[in-house]
């Protein structure tokens, strides 16, 4: 289990890392970014849907279930919100990587909130990519960056260590697939709403948007939530978002290569520190579960 919980984990941050692939177009071509996430959304949950009626699993909820749902999609959407208002003032990739501290957030959270214990090894992983961060975030020996963008960022990294501390407790039996239909559904209500209230039109312009908004949401909501979910019920919410370090990497070599985003060493710099950080909390972990498995068969 602990093998499947790393190997969802790494999928849902490539995944996820791939959002400026698809929303630097659309922002590119000035189209509405309220209604291209609800589309994305929306055509997500559909996806899900299917996949729930083939299943044969019931769609039914109770009360304490919906306010869950409801809460999960409404902090989904809002760390959405908050990374694509920060690809305004900064690059993709170091917005991207800005996201990244909320690793930190989660284990704190869980940590002053639930007591739950943070390891050495855990906190030398967190320092090591925190250093990553800044570094990416730094021009020669000074730290410059716009802090309207880094603040704005760090909303979005707050939600989104909201989102999976939620996940983590929330004392539901839905399964991992019905829970993300519903977190994508309610995220897909929060944008229709503002899509409403911003008076903007719902009206796509041709099939090739609709299709590239369509492979956005399979991509970095319909794979990179569900496998998201399984991770942390598979190894919890701490080691699920230090894997989520690889979300800025991607988002980085996606800006390099497709935006023109100069490849600096400290760029390369940034980036190793960061997937040395995540190499250390995997091989920590996984000599932890051999040592254990050991004593277990010894007994």
């Amino acid at each position: 289990m602990k093998v499947k919980g790393y190997l969802y984990a790494i999928i849902s941050a490539i995944t996820y890392g791939l959002i400026p692939l698809f929303i630097l177009p659309i922002k590119q071509i000035h189209f509405s970014l309220n209604v291209a996430l609800f589309y994305r959304f929306f055509i997500s949950s559909l996806f899900l849907l299917i996949l729930l009626k083939y299943k044969k699993e019931s769609l039914k909820i109770n009360r304490k279930e919906l306010m869950t749902f409801g809460v999960l999609g409404s902090l989904f959407a809002m760390s959405s919100d908050f990374l694509f208002l920060a690809y305004d003032y900064l690059s993709a990739g170091i917005a991207s990587t800005i996201l990244f501290v909320y690793p930190v957030i989660v284990a704190l959270i869980m940590a002053i909130f639930f007591r739950e214990r943070i390891t050495l090894v855990t906190a030398i992983s967190l320092i090591i990519t925190l250093a990553g961060v800044y570094i990416l975030s730094t021009k020669g020996r000074a730290f410059d960056i716009n802090f309207t963008g880094l603040s704005i960022a760090l909303a979005s990294a707050l939600c989104y260590s909201l989102y999976i501390v939620k996940v983590n407790k929330a004392k539901v039996k839905a399964s991992g697939v019905k829970t993300t239909f519903f977190s994508l559904l309610f995220s897909a209500m929060y944008y229709l709403l503002k899509s409403l209230l911003w008076k903007e039109s719902l009206i796509l312009p041709n099939l090739n948007l609709l299709l590239d908004i369509a492979i956005f949401g399979l991509l970095t909501s319909v794979v990179s939530i569900t496998t998201l979910v399984y991770a942390i019920r598979y190894i919890g919410s701490t080691p699920t978002a230090i894997l989520g370090a690889l979300e800025p990497v991607v988002a980085v070599l996606i800006s390099v290569f497709l935006f023109h985003e100069l490849l600096t060493l400290q760029l390369i710099v940034g980036i190793t520190c960061i997937l040395a950080g995540v190499l250390i909390s995997i091989v920590f972990a996984s000599n932890k579960d051999t040592e254990e498995s050991k004593r277990e068969i010894s007994c």
